[in-house]
C-alpha cells in the first residue's frame, strides 16, 4: 500500500460528502501543479463543498481530511490597510 506523501498538507473541496466512520466521500485536491481526486475519510461527517485539509495518506488514493478555514481569510482587509 503505497502512501502519497505529496498530498499531505494540501487543501481541496469535497465533491461528495464524507460520512464519518460510515464511509468516505470524494475530494478534489490541488497537488503537483494540477488537481486529482481521492477518497476522503473524516472522523465526523462533512458536507459536499466543504474546504478540507489533507492530514494523512492512507494509500491507494485514499486520504484523511479535516475541515479547513484559511487563517489568512480572518485577516480580511489587512493588505488594503497597508496599501
Amino acid at each position: 500500500m503505497a502512501r502519497d506523501e505529496a498530498v499531505i498538507g494540501c487543501t481541496g473541496e469535497l465533491l461528495i460528502a464524507t460520512r464519518g466512520s460510515a464511509g468516505p466521500g470524494e475530494i478534489l485536491v490541488r497537488v503537483r501543479g494540477g488537481t486529482e481526486t481521492f477518497l476522503a475519510w473524516s472522523e465526523e461527517p462533512l458536507p459536499r463543498g466543504t474546504t478540507v485539509l489533507v492530514i494523512e495518506s492512507r494509500g491507494m488514493r485514499q486520504v484523511g481530511v479535516i475541515e479547513w478555514a484559511d487563517p489568512l481569510d480572518a485577516l480580511g482587509g489587512v493588505s488594503d490597510a497597508t496599501s
